[in-house]
């Protein structure tokens, strides 16, 4: 199945000039949802993944199935005053200035074999800087996942090296 045809290119969103891709398009329908949660889960099955770490928001759109379905524990990460109990958090880079994330500090134990899924994959920052938490807390990163890979100029795979990555769907962008 080609998961691009169910994906929605949404033109100057959330401002002029971004080319904003709707992965809600390909959540709406179970073949193509289906699909995309299948070639994940078949892909890291057998690993021994324990954890699956979900970045805010589409990406719990996709991570508790996952999760279940490889009998992993799900972890979420969420934007700053988002989590009820002690955090711990990863700043990173944006293209003008810095953001951050946060995660519980039970979240990942020692020894944690985790699995890293985000929607979409462009610059890398925010998928490094979840990596780089689960790492802090002792786990160790399986592979990160994602259902879109904007490809090209963003070299958002540099910001990844050494981690296996998977994407379902690579789009190319130009600066």
């Amino acid at each position: 199945m080609d998961l691009l045809q169910h994906i929605r290119n949404v033109p100057d969103w959330p401002k002029e000039g971004i080319q904003f891709k709707d992965i809600t398009t390909l959540c709406k329908a179970h073949a193509p949802f289906k699909e995309a949660c299948d070639r994940i889960i078949d892909h890291f099955k057998n690993r021994g993944i324990n954890k699956v770490v979900a970045i805010e928001a589409r990406g719990y759109v996709f991570g508790g199935v996952i999760a279940y379905e490889l009998g992993a524990g799900f972890v979420l990460i969420r934007k700053p005053g988002k989590l009820p109990y002690k955090t711990i958090s990863e700043s990173y880079q944006l293209e003008y200035g810095t953001d951050s994330i946060h995660m519980h500090i039970d979240a990942i134990e020692e020894g944690d074999k985790v699995l890293v899924f985000d929607d979409l994959l462009a610059t890398g920052g925010t998928a490094k800087a979840a990596c780089n938490l689960v790492e802090k807390s002792g786990g160790k990163v399986e592979g990160v996942a994602f259902v879109i890979e904007l490809t090209g100029s963003l070299h958002g795979r540099d910001q990844l090296k050494g981690y296996e990555i998977l994407s379902l769907v690579e789009i190319p962008v130009e600066e």
